[in-house]
């Protein structure tokens, strides 16, 4: 099996609604957003030869999503009031909402499910909150 990784980082602010604790507020990251996508036979032929992928192809597919998330606030649907996001939409803010709770764990599978869908062959993806904290996904047997 051959393996290829690699990663991309954003800045992105959240809050765990319902949660207990510190996280509970509104509190920003520095995310890493690290792919390994997997393969057992190498492209045969052409400018790819000897290449499970080309790596540009597969940075910039996750540059482009962690770009998409980039300083902007990450909440959960139907988490804040509606006037409180009407006011920071007023005031200019980027905001994301998602159907749901913004954790390193839901973030990782959505990010799975995102590049999967663009014909990526992921293997795993692993979101970092912290440079010592991440949250891993992929599927048993992929």
């Amino acid at each position: 099996m051959y393996y290829l990784k690699t990663s991309a980082s954003f800045d992105s602010a959240h809050f765990l609604a319902g949660y207990r604790g510190k996280c509970s507020n509104l509190h920003g990251h520095r995310w890493t957003i690290e792919v390994q996508i997997s393969g057992e036979t190498l492209q045969e032929s052409g400018t790819k030869r000897g290449m499970l992928l080309d790596f540009g192809d597969v940075k910039h597919a996750v540059r482009e999503l962690a770009d998409s998330y980039d300083h902007a606030l990450l909440y959960e649907e139907n988490s804040l009031q509606r006037a409180t996001v009407e006011a920071l939409l007023a005031e200019g803010f980027r905001l994301i909402p998602l159907p749901f709770r913004p954790t390193a764990e839901n973030l990782a599978k959505s990010f799975y499910d995102t590049l999967s869908a663009s014909a990526i062959p992921v293997s795993r993806v692993t979101v970092y909150e912290t440079p010592d904290n991440c949250a891993s996904y992929e599927v048993n047997g992929k």
